[in-house]
Parts: structure tokens; C-alpha cells; sequence
């Protein structure tokens, strides 16, 4: 066969490979996720022990209900399917994606070594700040009064906490522990000088007598997504859930539950800096 031959073969293959992966994508439906949940008839979901008020489980009946909750029942009622809890931890969830457990998460932290099999949502509900727990009568002001070897600050495994804490006090003790509960056992028994937490869940948790809370300067914004499984036919699911947190935050929706939530159990907002909004 001639050099000029050998051309045209050439091109013909790589048209027919252009064609066939231009098939490929054509085929790939962008609802295909969102017709699967429909189908299934819920959206399944993960909550989490001892995460209130996003998070509240009724010892006696097994309910889940809390704020968090609420909103993801709204996306559910919007599908027209059943809301399904699945119990689990915040450093299951990337698990818990692959496996199929769960369909959405809410109030994430975009993470990038979870976000390799995760797609976070660009637009957040809402956003707060990154607070420290600290023993009664001795509030910090800045990240560096806990930055000394001499410093305990307890975190939980997995999450962004973790991540906060190793990047902010590279020189302090960071005590790890399975849950927020732990957590608190830890600063209770003495054995820490701080739990870092997002402001909200420590205001929650001061309300109860625990410590002081500190929102330490310089103050790091927490914006709080949604997350979906990365996998083929999802593009039609983010676009729905986007339209939804977009609409929750113009509307004034989601600062509206928020404030009310909080307000219900007597949580004092008064702490947060004046500069802050969520």
C-alpha cells in the first residue's frame, strides 16, 4: 500500500474512533442518576450519632430528625420518593458513596482526597466559622495561643477538623477520636485544652455547660455543600440539588431554618463576630 494509503487509513481509524467515543457520550444519560432514585422510591441518606442539631436520633422510636434532616426532606418530597437514614460516620461517606449506601450528603466540607470519588456542589447552603471548645474560663483568642507542644486538641477521625487542626497547630498534641461524644469526654476528663468544631455545633454544645467557645482569629469561613457519588449520569442530580440550594439561600430559606433551629433549642448566637453571616 502507498505512504498515501497509509494516510487515509490512518484518518479513517481515528474518524471511526472519534465517531464511536463521540457515541459513547451521546449515550450517557444526564438523568440517569436522578430516574434511578425516582425508580428506587428513596433517597437514601447518612446521619450521625451525637451530631445534633443537624442530626437528632429519638432513643425511643429510632427517628432522625434535626435541621439537616429537614432540608434533605425537602429534596426528597421534591423527587417524590421516601427519605432512608443511613447511620454512619463524616469519614465513612466517601465509603459510603462507592458503595452505594448513600445518595446525598449534606453540610460537607469540600475535602480533596474525598473529592477523587466525590462531586461537592459549587454553591453552598450556608456557611460558618471554625470554633474551639475550650475548658470553662479559658476562651483563646487566636489560633496561636493553642500552637505550643503543651497544647492538647482533640478532633474527630476523618474529617475536617482533622485537617484544620493539623495545618493550623502543627506544633500541639492533636488527639484523634471516633465521634464528637469522645470529643467532649476528653475536654471533660481534663485530658484536652480544645475540641475544634464548627461554631454551630459548639455553641450547641456550650449550651450544656461543657466549656467556652472562641471563634479564634484569624476567623476561617466553613462553608457547609452538598455531596453526590461521582459516576456516570449524575450531571442531571447536581443541577437539580443546585437549583435547589440556590433557590433555599436567595429565598433566605435556609438562613431562615437555620435561625429557627437554633433559636429552638437555645442556642445564643451573641458570640458571633459581627463580621460573620451565614
Amino acid at each position: 500500500m502507498s505512504k498515501f494509503g497509509n494516510i487515509l487509513r490512518a484518518a479513517a481509524l481515528g474518524v471511526g474512533l472519534l465517531g464511536a467515543t463521540q457515541g459513547a457520550v451521546a449515550q450517557e444519560d444526564p438523568s440517569a442518576v436522578l430516574n434511578e432514585i425516582r425508580s428506587s422510591g428513596e433517597l437514601k441518606i447518612p446521619v450521625m450519632v451525637g451530631e445534633e442539631p443537624g442530626y437528632i436520633k429519638d432513643p425511643a422510636t429510632g427517628e432522625w430528625s434535626g435541621f439537616y434532616v429537614d432540608f434533605l426532606q425537602d429534596v426528597a418530597d421534591a423527587l417524590g420518593v421516601e427519605l432512608t437514614a443511613v447511620e454512619t460516620t463524616w469519614g465513612n461517606l466517601a465509603a459510603d458513596f462507592q458503595s452505594n449506601k448513600i445518595d446525598v450528603a449534606i453540610g460537607v466540607n469540600p475535602n480533596p482526597g474525598r473529592g477523587l470519588v466525590v462531586d461537592y456542589l459549587w454553591e453552598p447552603l450556608f456557611t460558618d466559622a471554625w470554633a474551639m471548645l475550650t475548658p470553662e474560663g479559658a476562651p483563646i483568642a487566636t489560633w496561636a495561643e493553642l500552637n505550643t507542644p503543651e497544647k492538647t486538641v482533640v478532633v474527630q477521625k476523618g474529617s475536617t477538623m482533622q485537617i484544620v487542626a493539623e495545618a493550623l497547630l502543627p506544633k500541639a498534641s492533636i488527639t484523634v477520636v471516633e465521634d464528637r461524644n469522645l470529643a467532649i469526654m476528653e475536654l471533660q476528663a481534663k485530658r484536652a485544652d480544645g475540641v475544634l468544631l464548627s461554631v454551630f455545633d459548639a455553641l450547641q454544645i456550650s449550651e450544656m455547660a461543657v466549656g467556652d467557645v472562641s471563634v479564634p482569629e484569624p476567623m476561617l469561613r466553613n462553608p457547609a455543600t452538598l455531596a453526590v457519588a461521582r459516576k456516570s449520569g449524575n450531571a442531571g442530580f447536581i443541577n437539580f440539588l443546585t437549583n435547589w440550594v440556590q433557590q433555599q439561600r436567595s429565598l433566605g430559606l435556609a438562613q431562615g431554618r437555620l435561625q429557627q433551629s437554633w433559636e429552638d433549642r437555645g442556642i445564643d448566637l451573641s458570640i458571633l463576630p459581627s463580621n460573620f453571616s451565614f
